[in-house]
């Protein structure tokens, strides 16, 4: 009787490792996420994020790639993605029309694809997660008709042209404001591609040129952030305004601290955990196509407090 006892306890420890194996081998999903740019704060807060909500999932696996804001590797990215043979790629573009034929072609070879941060539209079997960047710009626009001075000089940080979110973010700021402010004359437009340095390097020529500025106007906090450290020494430029977008760590502490007006929150996380989960049903099957987004609410002085505590839960501010 022990013998047959310990048969049956054998043969039931080996189903279940044999059940355990099954599973794993069916449930390894591989997913590749194809980055902008880690040099710009908003990338590098997505990728981690990603990297940390897929923890919650043990039948999926990522693999980031840092495109480097060049199209070039980006695609070539994409292609990869196709030939090593990932089950789902999430590509945020750098610009969305240079990286459409890629993502195309990527579905048409069957594999399910989901662009972010900014979506690609229009590419039939491709899901998207997003946030507006319309209202995200927006929401600090309309904050920026009372604010900014009569007759007021201003300058303008753009993202990348042909980047979704650049310009319709431009676009927002154009259509809430500037076309109300005729008063507000901009006396220096860049594009300085989301990145910090450069847009230290448009404000340090725009300071040389005017003696006046009264307001940052950026197409994301990064950016912002660059144009307000060339000014934070200079007391000709102690209350100039500044507006941003994405809610970055650092955004929230120059808001903190007075040195910057406004930012519409991105939350990262919210966009990593939106990504992952839509990632998942794809995989499994519950869903086959999707386009969502997530809120953008406006951040200032006032509520900054509140945001704050979402970057020290996640490390980002101690």
């Amino acid at each position: 009787m022990k013998f047959m006892k310990s048969i049956r306890t054998v043969t039931a420890v080996a189903a279940l490792c044999l059940a355990a194996t099954t599973v794993a081998q069916a449930q390894n999903y591989k997913i590749a996420f194809i980055a902008r740019a880690q040099a710009d704060s908003f990338a590098a807060w997505l990728a981690n994020g990603i990297m940390d909500e897929v923890k919650k999932y043990p039948d999926m696996t990522v693999d980031v790639m840092d495109s480097q804001a060049d199209d070039a590797k980006e695609n070539a990215f994409i292609e990869n993605a196709v030939a090593n043979k990932y089950d789902l790629i999430i590509v945020q573009p750098n610009n969305g029309e240079a990286q459409r034929p890629y993502v195309e072609q990527a579905v048409k070879d069957g594999v399910k694809v989901i662009t972010t941060n900014a979506r690609i539209k229009n590419i039939p079997g491709s899901s998207s997660v997003d946030a507006d960047p319309y209202e995200q710009a927006a929401v600090n626009a309309r904050l920026a008709l009372k604010q900014i001075p009569q007759d007021a000089k201003v300058v303008v940080l753009n993202g990348p042209s042909g980047n979704m979110h650049a310009d319709m973010r431009r676009d927002a700021w154009q259509k809430e404001f500037f076309d109300k402010r005729t008063d507000v004359k901009i006396v220096g437009e860049q594009i300085a591609h989301w990145n910090k340095e450069e847009a230290m390097r448009y404000m340090e020529d725009w300071v040389q040129a005017n003696d006046k500025i009264d307001a940052i106007v950026s197409m994301n906090d990064n950016m912002a952030a660059g144009a307000l450290e060339v000014v934070k020494d200079d007391p000709k430029f102690a209350n100039i305004l500044a507006y941003g977008v994405d809610g970055t760590a650092e955004a929230m502490l120059l808001i903190q601290s007075g040195k910057m007006t406004s930012t519409a929150l991105q939350n990262a996380y919210d966009l990593a955990a939106k990504n992952i989960s839509v990632a998942h049903d794809l995989l499994t099957g519950k869903i086959t196509q999707i386009d969502t987004d997530i809120d953008c609410p406006l951040v200032t002085k006032d509520n900054v407090a509140t945001f704050i505590e979402i970057h020290k839960k996640s490390g980002a501010i101690k």
